[in-house]
């Protein structure tokens, strides 16, 4: 959890960096933004800090050879948490380094805030961060001025809605030999906005109880919802059943052990080992170990249970939403009227 309550903004610097594949400018600030203005301060806050209430999922910088100070990222974090009179020249080149990696076509020019913040708290822990937000839509506004009775419109077509921002992460001060804790928001979604994460911050997953259960939850919905039926001859009410079993004991238990829930979900031997087999595969692509033993994080569980679906749809005409004993429900195909059909057992109507 991240809270800003007590944080302050100690140091700005603002820049602009376009799209170097489209020879756009890169225009670099020689001095940082002075900012005496409180309440100025307080919008740049919430705009810079409050996407980042609902943050869950926790990254370390990294670099493929092992070697942290080859990340640029943490190079430049690393003098200013050390060095703090070196923000500003620190800033330059971070710029810098976003810039040469701004090759693909629809990358968005738009300006870069470098902050420096004291008193920021991430999962309890308060400490100083480093902050690099980039705008990159812009919106028109309407202001109305009043003097006596007399009106005025105006309008300003280049603005920032501070309601949006576009991207952003947040590099705390802490855990640095692992490459410290980095909080991200990336609001694009696109496939071109990987270069944010990938390339300008090289990112990792940090591997604690929150991503656990978060890949093994996403590992088996895919498993059960994708996987499954290659090998077994299973209905979509088995499917859901196999789903609602899972989030169930997710949502009961408070420690995760893979053979215990191999046998308490699954329960069939053949689909334990295809599962398991499954999961060895994502854990090499991906280079994502999920342990064996964790500590389930209920946030975690949460977030996942969105999209656990437990509903049949019937063509455009019915849905069969499925929340307990599959052994109610019967499928069937009556010759006759040449359709499938469901048949569902109950007690009480309510």
């Amino acid at each position: 959890m991240i809270t800003f309550f007590e944080a302050t903004l100690t140091q700005l610097s603002i820049h602009k960096v376009g799209n170097k594949l489209l020879d756009e400018p890169i225009t670099i600030s020689e001095q940082p933004v002075p900012i005496a203005d409180d309440v100025l301060a307080g919008l740049l806050m919430e705009y810079f800090l409050k996407p980042f209430e609902k943050v869950n999922e926790i990254y370390r910088l990294f670099h493929p050879t092992g070697d942290l100070q080859l990340n640029e990222i943490f190079h430049f974090a690393d003098i200013i948490f050390n060095k703090p009179e070196d923000f500003h020249l620190c800033s330059q080149q971070i710029t810098k380094h976003l810039y040469d990696i701004s090759n693909h076509p629809k990358i968005k020019f738009g300006e870069l805030y470098v902050c420096h913040f004291k008193g920021l708290q991430i999962e309890g822990e308060v400490v100083e961060a480093i902050g690099i937000f980039k705008s990159e839509n812009k919106e028109s506004y309407l202001t109305v001025s009043q003097e006596e009775k007399v009106f005025e419109i105006r309008y300003e077509q280049e603005a920032i809605n501070i309601k949006k921002l576009d991207k952003g992460c947040i590099v705390f001060n802490t855990e640095k030999s692992e490459g410290y804790r980095v909080a991200v928001v990336d609001q694009t979604n696109r496939s071109e906005a990987v270069y944010w994460m990938d390339e300008f911050l090289k990112l990792k997953v940090r591997n604690d109880n929150y991503n656990q259960t978060h890949n093994v939850m996403s590992v088996y919905k895919n498993f059960v919802s994708n996987k499954i039926e290659e090998g077994f001859d299973i209905s979509k009410a088995d499917k859901i059943d196999l789903l609602n079993r899972s989030l169930k004991y997710f949502k009961e238990k408070d420690h995760f052990d893979m053979d215990e829930f191999s046998t308490e979900v699954i329960a069939h031997p053949e689909g334990i080992n295809a599962f398991k087999n499954f999961k060895k595969n994502y854990e090499d692509e991906f280079d994502a170990p999920i342990n064996n033993s964790f500590s389930i994080s209920d946030v975690a569980v949460k977030k996942q249970a969105r999209i656990f679906k437990s509903v049949i749809k019937l063509d455009k005409n019915f849905h069969i939403y499925i929340h307990g004993n599959k052994d109610f429900i019967e499928k069937g195909f009556d010759e006759e009227k040449n359709l499938n059909y469901y048949k569902v057992y109950f007690k009480d109507e309510q």
